[in-house]
């Protein structure tokens, strides 16, 4: 089984804007990105590595839209 990706809140972003997602808003240290129903969390620290279930949910999001 392959390791999970692993990413920082800077290049989830860019993978999320890559997929046609748009900054919706933020609020404290969380960004929030809206492609049609789809709505995805980004937790923003700097430097800090995501977690793998957020990173899965990005994944998944980014998957789900390009079907």
């Amino acid at each position: 089984m392959p390791k999970q990706l692993r990413l920082t809140a800077q290049e989830a972003e860019t993978m999320l804007l890559q997929a046609g997602f748009e900054l919706n808003r933020s609020k404290g240290s969380h960004r929030i990105y809206l492609k049609g129903q789809f709505r995805v969390v980004v937790p923003f620290h700097a430097g800090k590595i995501l977690h793998p279930k957020i990173v899965k949910q990005i994944l998944e999001s980014i998957e789900d839209v390009n079907l």
